[in-house]
Protein backbone atom coordinates (compact mmCIF):
# COMPACT_ATOMS: atom_id res chain seq x y z
CA UNK A 1 0.00 0.00 0.00
CA UNK A 2 1.35 3.41 -0.95
CA UNK A 3 -0.78 6.08 0.67
CA UNK A 4 -4.29 5.57 -0.66
CA UNK A 5 -3.16 3.46 -3.59
CA UNK A 6 -2.62 -0.29 -3.39
CA UNK A 7 -0.03 -2.04 -5.50
CA UNK A 8 -1.37 -5.29 -6.94
CA UNK A 9 0.56 -8.48 -7.53
CA UNK A 10 0.95 -7.30 -11.13
CA UNK A 11 2.73 -4.13 -9.95
CA UNK A 12 -0.13 -1.82 -10.96
CA UNK A 13 -1.25 0.99 -8.67
CA UNK A 14 -4.95 0.75 -7.92
CA UNK A 15 -7.40 2.57 -5.72
CA UNK A 16 -7.09 1.53 -2.06
CA UNK A 17 -9.77 -1.16 -2.38
CA UNK A 18 -8.89 -2.45 -5.84
CA UNK A 19 -6.10 -4.87 -4.94
CA UNK A 20 -7.77 -6.53 -1.95
CA UNK A 21 -8.63 -9.71 -3.84
CA UNK A 22 -8.57 -10.99 -7.43
CA UNK A 23 -12.35 -10.37 -7.62
CA UNK A 24 -11.89 -6.75 -6.56
CA UNK A 25 -8.97 -6.24 -8.96
CA UNK A 26 -10.95 -7.47 -11.97
CA UNK A 27 -14.01 -5.42 -11.00
CA UNK A 28 -11.88 -2.32 -10.34
CA UNK A 29 -9.89 -2.65 -13.56
CA UNK A 30 -12.60 -3.70 -15.99
CA UNK A 31 -15.90 -2.38 -14.73
CA UNK A 32 -16.02 0.16 -11.90
CA UNK A 33 -16.23 3.70 -13.18
CA UNK A 34 -16.78 2.76 -16.82
CA UNK A 35 -19.94 4.24 -18.36
CA UNK A 36 -22.94 1.91 -18.31
CA UNK A 37 -26.02 2.64 -20.36
CA UNK A 38 -29.10 0.58 -21.07
CA UNK A 39 -32.14 0.21 -18.88
CA UNK A 40 -31.61 -3.45 -17.91
CA UNK A 41 -27.90 -2.94 -17.22
CA UNK A 42 -28.62 0.07 -15.01
CA UNK A 43 -31.50 -1.73 -13.31
CA UNK A 44 -29.03 -4.49 -12.42
CA UNK A 45 -26.56 -2.02 -10.93
CA UNK A 46 -29.30 -0.18 -9.03
CA UNK A 47 -30.62 -3.46 -7.63
CA UNK A 48 -27.20 -4.78 -6.64
CA UNK A 49 -26.27 -1.50 -4.96
CA UNK A 50 -29.48 -1.75 -2.91
CA UNK A 51 -28.68 -5.36 -1.97
CA UNK A 52 -25.19 -4.23 -0.94
CA UNK A 53 -26.55 -1.76 1.60
CA UNK A 54 -25.08 -2.73 4.97
CA UNK A 55 -22.82 -5.40 3.46
CA UNK A 56 -19.40 -5.53 1.88
CA UNK A 57 -19.38 -5.10 -1.90
CA UNK A 58 -17.27 -8.25 -2.23
CA UNK A 59 -20.26 -10.23 -0.93
CA UNK A 60 -22.44 -8.93 -3.77
CA UNK A 61 -19.67 -9.26 -6.34
CA UNK A 62 -19.14 -12.92 -5.51
CA UNK A 63 -22.88 -13.58 -5.56
CA UNK A 64 -23.50 -11.68 -8.79
CA UNK A 65 -23.70 -14.78 -11.03
CA UNK A 66 -26.36 -16.21 -8.71
CA UNK A 67 -28.19 -12.85 -8.65
CA UNK A 68 -28.17 -12.77 -12.45
CA UNK A 69 -29.59 -16.28 -12.65
CA UNK A 70 -32.22 -15.63 -9.95
CA UNK A 71 -33.31 -12.31 -11.49
CA UNK A 72 -33.23 -13.52 -15.12
CA UNK A 73 -30.28 -11.29 -16.03
CA UNK A 74 -32.17 -8.32 -14.58
CA UNK A 75 -34.41 -8.01 -17.62
CA UNK A 76 -36.84 -5.41 -16.32
CA UNK A 77 -39.87 -6.87 -18.12
CA UNK A 78 -39.20 -10.34 -16.71
CA UNK A 79 -38.54 -9.20 -13.13
CA UNK A 80 -41.60 -6.92 -13.24
CA UNK A 81 -43.74 -10.02 -13.84
CA UNK A 82 -42.41 -11.84 -10.76
CA UNK A 83 -45.12 -12.69 -8.25
CA UNK A 84 -45.26 -14.01 -4.71
CA UNK A 85 -44.03 -17.46 -5.77
CA UNK A 86 -40.95 -15.81 -7.28
CA UNK A 87 -40.38 -13.79 -4.11
CA UNK A 88 -40.55 -17.02 -2.10
CA UNK A 89 -38.12 -18.67 -4.56
CA UNK A 90 -35.70 -15.77 -4.15
CA UNK A 91 -35.94 -15.92 -0.37
CA UNK A 92 -35.04 -19.62 -0.51
CA UNK A 93 -32.07 -19.10 -2.85
CA UNK A 94 -28.82 -19.41 -0.83
CA UNK A 95 -26.85 -17.95 -3.75
CA UNK A 96 -28.20 -14.42 -3.21
CA UNK A 97 -28.71 -12.13 -0.25
CA UNK A 98 -32.00 -13.22 1.28
CA UNK A 99 -33.42 -10.06 2.76
CA UNK A 100 -37.17 -9.73 2.30
CA UNK A 101 -37.16 -5.91 2.23
CA UNK A 102 -34.49 -5.89 -0.48
CA UNK A 103 -36.16 -8.63 -2.52
CA UNK A 104 -39.50 -6.82 -2.33
CA UNK A 105 -37.84 -3.53 -3.30
CA UNK A 106 -36.16 -5.17 -6.31
CA UNK A 107 -39.46 -6.57 -7.57
CA UNK A 108 -41.27 -3.30 -6.89
CA UNK A 109 -38.55 -1.27 -8.63
CA UNK A 110 -38.76 -3.54 -11.68
CA UNK A 111 -42.48 -2.80 -11.90
CA UNK A 112 -41.83 0.94 -11.62
CA UNK A 113 -39.06 0.75 -14.25
CA UNK A 114 -41.32 -1.28 -16.56
CA UNK A 115 -43.76 1.63 -16.64
CA UNK A 116 -41.07 3.90 -18.11
CA UNK A 117 -40.58 4.29 -21.84
CA UNK A 118 -37.61 2.40 -23.35
CA UNK A 119 -34.44 4.33 -22.58
CA UNK A 120 -36.15 6.53 -20.01
CA UNK A 121 -34.47 4.91 -17.01
CA UNK A 122 -31.07 5.44 -18.63
CA UNK A 123 -31.87 9.07 -19.43
CA UNK A 124 -33.26 9.69 -15.96
CA UNK A 125 -30.25 8.27 -14.12
CA UNK A 126 -27.67 9.90 -16.38
CA UNK A 127 -29.40 13.29 -16.14
CA UNK A 128 -27.98 13.54 -12.62
CA UNK A 129 -24.37 12.92 -13.65
CA UNK A 130 -22.30 15.93 -12.60
CA UNK A 131 -19.88 17.70 -14.88
CA UNK A 132 -16.54 15.86 -15.10
CA UNK A 133 -14.15 16.83 -12.34
CA UNK A 134 -10.55 15.98 -11.52
CA UNK A 135 -9.92 12.63 -9.92
CA UNK A 136 -9.66 12.66 -6.14
CA UNK A 137 -6.17 12.71 -4.67
CA UNK A 138 -6.99 10.76 -1.51
CA UNK A 139 -9.57 8.35 -0.18
CA UNK A 140 -10.75 11.10 2.15
CA UNK A 141 -11.62 13.23 -0.91
CA UNK A 142 -14.26 10.74 -2.06
CA UNK A 143 -17.72 11.67 -0.79
CA UNK A 144 -20.36 9.15 0.30
CA UNK A 145 -23.14 11.50 -0.78
CA UNK A 146 -23.26 14.47 -3.15
CA UNK A 147 -25.93 17.02 -4.04
CA UNK A 148 -26.45 15.09 -7.30
CA UNK A 149 -26.89 11.73 -5.56
CA UNK A 150 -29.27 13.32 -3.07
CA UNK A 151 -31.31 14.81 -5.91
CA UNK A 152 -31.25 11.49 -7.80
CA UNK A 153 -32.46 9.55 -4.75
CA UNK A 154 -35.23 12.09 -4.15
CA UNK A 155 -36.37 11.90 -7.78
CA UNK A 156 -36.29 8.10 -7.82
CA UNK A 157 -38.39 8.00 -4.65
CA UNK A 158 -40.88 10.47 -6.17
CA UNK A 159 -41.12 8.14 -9.18
CA UNK A 160 -41.95 5.27 -6.81
CA UNK A 161 -38.59 3.49 -6.49
CA UNK A 162 -37.66 2.02 -3.10
CA UNK A 163 -34.40 1.39 -1.27
CA UNK A 164 -32.58 4.16 -3.14
CA UNK A 165 -31.08 6.59 -0.67
CA UNK A 166 -28.39 9.18 -1.47
CA UNK A 167 -25.52 6.83 -0.54
CA UNK A 168 -26.86 4.03 -2.73
CA UNK A 169 -27.42 6.55 -5.52
CA UNK A 170 -23.83 7.77 -5.25
CA UNK A 171 -22.44 4.22 -5.27
CA UNK A 172 -24.48 3.66 -8.44
CA UNK A 173 -23.01 6.83 -9.96
CA UNK A 174 -19.48 5.64 -9.16
CA UNK A 175 -20.04 2.10 -10.43
CA UNK A 176 -21.61 3.18 -13.72
CA UNK A 177 -19.16 5.90 -14.69
CA UNK A 178 -21.38 8.89 -13.95
CA UNK A 179 -18.49 10.04 -11.79
CA UNK A 180 -14.83 9.01 -11.91
CA UNK A 181 -13.65 8.36 -8.38
CA UNK A 182 -10.51 6.45 -9.33
CA UNK A 183 -7.70 8.11 -7.40
CA UNK A 184 -4.94 10.15 -8.98
CA UNK A 185 -2.17 7.67 -9.70
CA UNK A 186 -4.51 4.74 -10.31
CA UNK A 187 -3.51 2.94 -13.49
CA UNK A 188 -7.07 2.80 -14.90
CA UNK A 189 -7.24 5.37 -17.72
CA UNK A 190 -9.44 8.42 -17.35
CA UNK A 191 -12.63 7.93 -19.32
CA UNK A 192 -12.99 10.50 -22.04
Amino acid sequence: MTGDLAIGDDGRARCFWGAGSPDYSVYHDEEWGKPVRGDDALFERLTLEAFQSGLSWITILRKRPAFRAAFQDFAIAKVASFGEADAARLMADPGIVRNRMKVDAALHNARVAAELAPGELTELLWSFAPAPRPRPARRSDIPAVTPESTALAKTLKKRGFKFVGPTTAYALMQATGMVDDHLIGCWVPVMG
